[in-house]
């Protein structure tokens, strides 16, 4: 009976290749000639909503082929697992110049004849950073103009088969699909490809790659450029070459090509600010031994003999200063004078390079004949979802039609639940953090026990503090948190942002948007603030300590400061997240399209089609692109609010995104199925996320340099309070530390052995000695040291702030040349546009036709003029 089973199998696949003469790359209908532009695929799963669902698909491609678009469908015996229907869509010429018209879609009309831009001089030294000409210029630059019907002859049509190109046509069918109605079901119309996916009408709706990425297809009209992509864009091994951004644009739109392009010259500007940060940390690491606090912490005669306070109630006891040797001198490493300089220099780089991509992105909108792109044409039209779930309609005053509309009660109630929900998620991230430092709190006395009884850790105990062992162990508490967290709420933004209904694509886009900037915001950044800004800064002083929920006492800083541990909590959150990212981003696709393609690697070639491979790959979704965006704003935030804390941070930056540009390539081009293509001038809303970032960013590194870091006390103690001309930092941290009573600790506080009979203790404060009238009370030199450092953040913030505002008026949005060239191609197109009229009007004259008359002739010769003159 098996044998039979494979007989019957074998010969079924026999008579699939007898009847299939097309290579499995063949991206045209079996008569070789139409072009795929768009798939359906469909299961018929034998249950009670079979019938319903037949009855959708039947008036939905009859409604598809009324609107002029072609159908052929592969029956299931046809595809590889006898179970998929597929419906190829191809879109004729009288449909595509249709809806050209309709999305004011621009198409050439002569080749760019204005000289190119002057070559840059360093050229030759950058020549082996540069792809061939054919692969970053695929197509001839043209003078375009937006499609008109009536006058078809003034394009340069060559072949109408070629003359849209793929990604042109895949836009059109997919505006018809999300517009076609289906039926109407409990009194209300229904329409739209997105419907029909949601209630597994359809399986799945895309666009086909135009080849295999690994070889080219066997297929003269191919234009194989996904393999060009593949091999000169998405291969790691390319990483230093240049992105062929033209190339990206041609085949997936608009879109895609602005977040890669804003992608890599982010990455271009970041090696600056990593080459500046590298500088930075070897002045520390070349300076670690000239640092005279350091040197007294480790010196034996002054830390080995300096006993200090106990870091928590009852359980801990005294210990010496020198014990935190190491970490005092670790903590040079980003505590040092090039810390402020570092600073300094990131609000000037973020100013530079947020103006400079204005300048950049101008020259693509230009280059991209962009520059009169309308946003309604993609954004602003109504979300197919707004016009199906209102049902009530009211007069648009601009054009006089009747439009569905959202009743303002209705928006209202929507809006407090969503807001309620987002609050509810935003407490939920701080009760997490709160729970983070309660277990900070909570486990420092038990890890400073077991260091001080454990034998075997006694080798490492100078680098391995307790309280660097708390920090550590929270900061990766923390990052599994946020990613669970982040798990979760991905799914409640989508779900509540539906809910509100937005009214067009773009308002859909900037609500998610923020919902979802918010809550990562306050997910990643919240436990790095808390070590910046609060940590060490409400500890009390032995004998009145602070205590949160009136039981666990407040954590201490480092005598050495606090800025080591901040450095250690965002290492560990910004390469943690960085790592599991790219892990996810480039092996869980993989893996799913390895398990989907498993059974089909040894049939014979003919019988997997390009729609079936398509098929099988992963989806990139309509929100694919918006977490490419997230991930990079939220990479922008660690390296601008806390990047005085850890100048190697733009080097972390720097070495994820020469990675992230490749994985993100790779997995687009192998990987999903090919997206939509959809045109966009800008990056959208993140553009001012970013702005608003680079501002808050200042605010942040001029506080992290007041407060965390210990560069103000040394400069007061340096100008100040110095004992000693000749080396004026020599007695810092004994002034530093105050001195406390050790019987004046209340039972509470008090250690339960003291074997060395201690009679004082020192702690991190300015507080006057036991011995004096205002006893424990802040000592003039910490007021001092307040007052330099609120000056130090109001200097700081008003230098940055004028440089940054100055360099911003410096340099303009648009480059000069840019300007020239986009007025002169305006003014050539309009020239075109009115000799055709001319030659159209004469035409007519010399026919006779009566409505052309001599005025209309005189008075198009007169717009010309005119054109001429402005």
């Amino acid at each position: 009976q098996q044998s039979g089973r494979r007989y019957n199998l074998f010969l079924k696949r026999r008579l699939r290749i007898d009847k299939r003469h097309q290579s499995k790359d063949s991206i045209f209908f079996r008569d070789g000639v139409r072009r795929i532009d768009f798939v359906l695929s469909y299961v018929d799963d034998f249950n009670k909503e079979l019938e319903k669902k037949s009855e959708r698909r039947k008036e939905f491609e009859s409604n598809l082929q009324k609107a002029g678009l072609e159908l052929e469908t592969e029956d299931k015996k046809e595809s590889e697992d006898g179970k998929i229907f597929f419906v190829k869509i191809h879109a004729p010429w009288e449909v595509l110049i249709t809806y050209a018209e309709v999305l004011n879609i621009k198409v050439p009309i002569k080749e760019n004849d204005i000289p190119s831009m002057v070559e840059n001089p360093l050229d030759c030294i950058l020549f082996p950073l540069r792809l061939p000409e054919k692969v970053m210029h695929p197509e001839p630059d043209y003078f375009t103009a937006p499609f008109s019907k009536d006058k078809q002859e003034l394009y340069l049509i060559n072949d109408e088969s070629t003359f849209f190109s793929p990604s042109m046509r895949n836009r059109i069918v997919n505006y018809i699909l999300t517009r076609c109605p289906y039926g109407t079901e409990e009194g209300k119309k229904k329409f739209g490809i997105k419907r029909l996916l949601n209630n597994g009408t359809y399986t799945a709706a895309y666009p086909l790659h135009d080849c295999q990425y690994w070889k080219k297809a066997n297929d003269p009209n191919c234009d194989n450029e996904r393999y060009t992509l593949y091999m000169e864009w998405a291969r790691f091994l390319r990483f230093y070459k240049e992105q062929p951004l033209d190339l990206i644009r041609k085949y997936y739109g608009e879109k895609i090509g602005i977040y890669f392009a804003w992608l890599g010259f982010y990455t271009e500007m970041l090696f600056l600010a990593a080459v500046v940060g590298l500088i930075c940390f070897l002045y520390g690491l070349f300076t670690m031994d000239e640092n005279m606090s350091s040197k007294e912490i480790c010196d034996p005669a002054i830390g080995g003999e300096i006993i200090m306070c106990p870091l928590c109630d009852q359980e801990c006891e005294y210990w010496r200063l020198n014990t935190t040797c190491e970490s005092s001198q670790y903590s040079h490493l980003f505590d040092n004078v090039a810390t402020l300089f570092f600073a300094i220099f990131m609000g000037i780089w973020v100013t530079l390079f947020l103006e400079f991509w204005k300048r950049r992105q101008a020259r693509l909108k230009y280059e991209w004949d962009l520059v009169d792109f309308e946003e309604e044409q993609q954004q602003l039209q109504l979300r197919p979802e707004y016009e199906a779930k209102c049902t009530q309609k009211k007069r648009n005053p601009v054009t006089q039609e009747m439009e569905p509309y959202l009743p303002l009660t209705s928006q209202a109630v929507r809006f407090c639940i969503s807001g309620t929900t987002v609050l509810f998620w935003v407490s939920l991230i701080i009760a997490s953090m709160i729970a983070v430092i309660v277990y900070r709190l909570a486990v420092y006395a038990a890890f400073a026990s077991l260091m001080e009884n454990t034998q075997t850790l006694q080798p490492i105990s100078g680098l391995l503090t307790p309280q660097l062992a708390t920090s550590v162990t929270a900061s990766c508490l923390n990052f599994v948190i946020i990613m669970i967290l982040n798990f979760f709420y991905e799914r409640i933004a989508i779900w509540i942002t539906d809910m509100e209904i937005p009214r067009t694509h773009m308002e859909y886009e900037n609500r998610l948007t923020m919902k979802m900037f918010l809550f990562q915001f306050v997910n990643y950044y919240s436990s790095c603030f808390y070590v910046a800004f609060f940590k060490g800064k409400f500890v009390g002083y032995p004998g009145a300590y602070t205590y949160m929920f009136n039981r666990w006492r407040n954590e201490e800083c480092d005598p050495a400061g606090c800025l080591i541990e901040l450095t250690t909590q965002l290492t560990i959150v910004m390469a943690g997240k960085q790592i599991w990212g790219n892990i996810q981003e480039a092996f869980v696709p993989w893996i799913c399209n390895w398990w989907g393609r498993r059974k089909a690697r040894n049939n014979p070639e003919n019988l997997y089609s390009r729609w079936e491979q398509d098929h099988d790959l992963q989806t990139f979704g309509a929100l694919g692109l918006f977490y490419e965006y997230l991930e990079m704003v939220i990479q922008f935030g660690f390296i601008t609010l806390f990047v005085a804390s850890f100048p190697l941070a733009p080097l972390l930056a720097l070495m994820n995104n020469i990675l992230e540009i490749r994985v993100d390539s790779w997995k687009l081009t192998t990987q999903y199925r090919r997206p939509v293509a959809a045109k966009a001038h800008s990056i959208g809303v993140w553009q001012e996320i970013l702005n608003g970032m680079a501002i808050l960013s200042v605010v942040t590194n001029a506080f992290i340099v007041a407060f965390t870091s210990d560069m103000i006390p040394r400069l007061v103690y340096y100008y100040a309070y110095y004992e000693n001309e000749d080396s004026p930092m020599s007695g810092y941290i004994n002034n530093s530390l105050s001195v406390f009573l050790i019987s004046d600790f209340p039972d509470r506080n008090k250690p339960k052995e003291n074997p060395e009979n201690f009679v004082i203790c020192r702690y991190r404060d300015y507080r006057y000695p036991p011995d004096h009238e205002r006893k424990y009370l802040h000592s003039m030199q910490f007021w001092h040291i307040l007052a330099a450092k609120l000056a130090f953040i109001i200097i700081m913030e008003h230098v940055v702030f004028i440089v940054k505002f100055f360099v911003a008026w410096m340099i303009p949005d648009v480059p000069a040349d840019v300007k020239a060239r986009i007025k002169r191609e305006k003014y050539l197109t309009q020239k075109i546009l009115h000799e055709y009229e001319l030659e159209k009007l004469k035409e007519r004259l010399c026919q006779g036709d009566k409505r052309a008359t001599e005025k209309e002739f005189i008075a198009t010769e007169g717009r010309m003029e005119l054109s001429r003159a402005m």
